[in-house]
């Protein structure tokens, strides 16, 4: 969408220009239409939350020549209540072989990507259970990696196999068996994947096995002892070589994993690596806490496409440079300081991973806190200054034609605002703060206190006001579930005094902002949407100083 340029006046005078988003586009947008297939996959019936799943065995083998998948998901729950029937998720285009129960083959339906599963006698409330599925096909190829999901099938410049997967938002269910809904992860799992021998696999936590097999092909056992996000679950097959360091971490040594194409085997490019790696450790433990999953190590994979917050396999495709591919989106050139890869898909491992929205259409709160992430990196090695500077670069980039946070039960998300405008909203949010050791506590305690959970909307905005002391309720609204941004009106009566009030379509808006005198020091000025006077002695319209800088506005002078 196109930025256009708004002119705020009163009368033949103008007061004040300022350059903000066309933020209207959503009302000539089409009413989207979502179908039975979408409530199948985003709609948490009691086919689905009859079971909590909590070990998965994941054994495929890749037949690369052919594009072809075939093996088995071992399916380990506990029934949260009395039931018979139960969902699971496959593509379509994959085949379900047969699903196996105590030796014997179950009955199961399928209805686009879903497949309802009949058992012979009911499963009780608390009982423990498994069963198996059987399946294989040609898996959906990624047209455009990692935006368009399903299988990568690439060559590295030797000409050897380099496939990897990436389905965020569409869903892990694309390649393999699963209970494809965010609001279930599983406690552990074991990834087994045969792959031809002049190629290894490299997937999620720990490689604990390679077993020889007698067809040429080698199969790599990886063990996640952390609970994990289904679309995380990854592989990465390529002629890799492996390097390796600890991280001295909060929690005490961290081993990092390093997984590059042979080709790129050069101290350089190892350094770059693990100097982009070390820092972004550093500067996020200090902000976020802890890195979540030390159990299962950190690492980063080399990967045809751009990169994925892959659970401690991080996937990495920047080609060794600082910026994303190069570039700075944010105009301001802190963002080529850094390589943008590892360090915005390694803030993942806190928002995203460790704490996970139950739904798609809260997808927000993974992207806004990482695309934010960035900002804090620049903080601890360059200042805030710089954080800040990048955090309104980043403007430009915002679209504001609908909210960041998407329809509930359907599996859509968000408006692609959710990067950059979620990123200067928290910088917002940070700045009515005016505490940092305050706002650092908070995002600690974010990562403390939803350790391996899963959250919505609510929980994450309950938690800032409640850790903050300051009703931030009306912000969030605006800021996520509309697409507008709200205008701060300011005018004068007879006598010279001045008055401030928000113009917003959230109802009973309210919100803080720092203003003052052009000069002074800008003073924490609380706003609602009537006319209040603002108490500072001295003020005029002619010499009112707004932070439109931190704070992300519209302002109209009368």
């Amino acid at each position: 969408m196109m930025n256009k340029q708004v002119l705020y006046a009163l009368g033949s005078i103008l007061l004040l220009t300022i350059s903000i988003p066309h933020a209207s586009a959503q009302l000539m947008k089409e009413k989207v239409e979502f179908t039975r297939a979408d409530s199948l996959r985003g709609n948490l019936t009691p086919l689905r939350t009859c079971y909590d799943i909590q070990y998965y065995h994941l054994d495929v083998k890749v037949d690369i020549d052919n594009k072809y998948i075939s093996g088995s998901n071992l399916f380990r729950f506990k029934a949260t209540q009395d039931f018979n029937r139960l969902q699971f998720d496959l593509f379509a285009n994959l085949k379900v072989n047969k699903v196996v129960y105590k030796g014997k083959e179950l009955p199961f339906k399928r209805e686009f990507n879903a497949v309802f599963v009949d058992f012979p006698s009911k499963i009780e409330k608390g009982k423990i259970d498994e069963f198996t599925v059987y399946y294989e096909g040609h898996p959906q190829v990624a047209a455009r990696a990692p935006w368009d999901g399903g299988f990568d099938w690439k060559t590295d410049s030797k000409g050897k196999p380099w496939v990897a997967t990436a389905c965020q938002g569409m869903g892990a269910s694309v390649w393999w068996p699963n209970k494809d809904h965010q609001y279930d992860e599983v406690d552990s799992m074991l990834i087994s994947v045969a792959v031809p021998k002049e190629v290894m696999n490299v997937s999620n936590g720990r490689l604990v096995n390679v077993e020889k097999m007698k067809d040429g092909y080698n199969k790599y056992h990886w063990k996640v002892v952390n609970p994990i996000n289904n679309y995380n679950v990854a592989l990465n097959i390529g002629d890799y070589i492996h390097f390796k360091e600890d991280f001295k971490g909060e929690k005490g040594p961290l081993t990092m994993d390093y997984y590059i194409l042979r080709e790129n085997d050069q101290a350089e490019k190892k350094q770059h690596l693990i100097k982009n790696a070390t820092e972004t450790l550093t500067a996020f433990e200090h902000w976020f806490g802890p890195y979540p999953f030390y159990e299962d190590g950190y690492k980063l994979v080399e990967t045809s496409h751009t990169g994925m917050e892959h659970q401690s396999a991080v996937a990495y495709g920047n080609h060794y440079q600082n910026g994303y591919r190069g570039r700075d989106a944010s105009g301001t050139g802190w963002g080529q300081k850094w390589d943008f890869i590892v360090v915005h898909e390694s803030g993942h491992e806190w928002f995203g991973n460790n704490i996970t929205s139950a739904d798609l259409a809260d997808m927000w709160i993974h992207e806004s806190f990482t695309n934010y992430s960035e900002a804090l990196f620049i903080d601890y090695f360059y200042g805030k200054e710089a954080n800040q500077a990048y955090v309104h670069g980043n403007r430009s980039g915002i679209q504001n034609d609908s909210p960041t946070q998407g329809p509930y039960h359907v599996n859509k998300e968000g408006s692609g605002d959710m990067y950059p405008k979620g990123g200067v909203m928290l910088n917002m949010i940070r700045t009515m703060i005016d505490n940092d050791e305050k706002w650092r506590a908070i995002l600690r305690g974010l990562n403390k206190d939803f350790y391996h959970q899963q959250v919505d909307y609510q929980d994450i905005v309950q938690y800032i006001v409640n850790k903050s002391g300051i009703d931030l309720t009306k912000v969030f609204e605006q800021y996520v579930q509309h697409a507008d941004i709200p205008t701060l009106e300011i005018r004068t009566d007879a006598s010279g005094k001045v008055y401030g009030r928000w113009i917003s379509e959230v109802a009973n808006f309210q919100m803080p902002i720092h203003l003052g005198i052009k000069g002074n020091k800008k003073q924490l000025i609380s706003l609602n949407k009537k006319f209040t006077e603002i108490n500072i002695p001295g003020l005029t319209k002619e010499n009112i100083d707004i932070d439109t800088f931190n704070y992300y506005i519209g302002v109209l002078v009368e």
